[in-house]
């Protein structure tokens, strides 16, 4: 049990400093979210740590990067990373993966709803499966029907044994690309 809230504690950064800033690239449009031939978009749910490495990663596997951070306070610190930062998840997100990086935030259930009532193609948040997700009261509480709260992904990304927020990232940006690629991820090959 210790073992698990440590990993969620650095998960959250209590214990590691977020993710070096990095621009995104620079053929990436204004508004990434809106934009349907933006390609690959991923949108990272909440500033932590754990979106600062999956927003670097994936804008490194080329996916065009948002964050979505309603708190203005922590709004203003990440968009010194330069990436987009949005107040809310855009209900136009055509074929996002979206990815919401925080199960403690209270913004949690509104968050959710609004990526289940867009276009996203993939929609997760991170947490333990041994535990019961936080999200599916929220959602309930916001009259979100089973089918919608059925669609959100938990846990995502591989099963690597990550901990660190660097790794929780990796393993979050290689289950998205396995599954919009078709495979099962792992070293089972197909």
């Amino acid at each position: 049990m210790a073992e698990e809230t440590d990993a969620c504690s650095v998960a959250h950064g209590v214990t590691v400093p977020a993710a070096p800033a990095v621009a995104p690239r620079s053929s990436a449009p204004a508004n990434p979210a809106a934009s349907p031939a933006a390609g690959r978009v991923l949108v990272a749910v909440f500033a932590s740590p754990v979106a600062g490495y999956l927003l670097r990663y994936a804008a490194d596997a080329g996916y065009h990067c948002v964050l979505v951070e309603p708190d203005q306070g922590r709004a203003d610190a990440a968009r010194m990373a330069g990436f987009p930062v949005l107040p809310g998840v855009p209900g136009e997100l055509g074929d996002a993966d979206v990815v919401l990086t925080d199960h403690h935030r209270d913004e949690l259930g509104v968050a959710l709803r609004d990526a289940l009532a867009s276009k996203a193609r993939w929609v997760g948040i991170m947490g333990n499966p041994r535990h019961a997700g936080p999200h599916v009261a929220a959602l309930e509480a916001l009259g979100v029907g089973p089918a919608d709260i059925a669609r959100v992904h938990r846990p995502i990304g591989l099963n690597i044994g990550s901990r660190t927020p660097p790794e929780i990232a990796i393993a979050t940006l290689a289950g998205l690309l396995a599954d919009r690629n078709g495979r099962p991820g792992g070293f089972a090959f197909a």
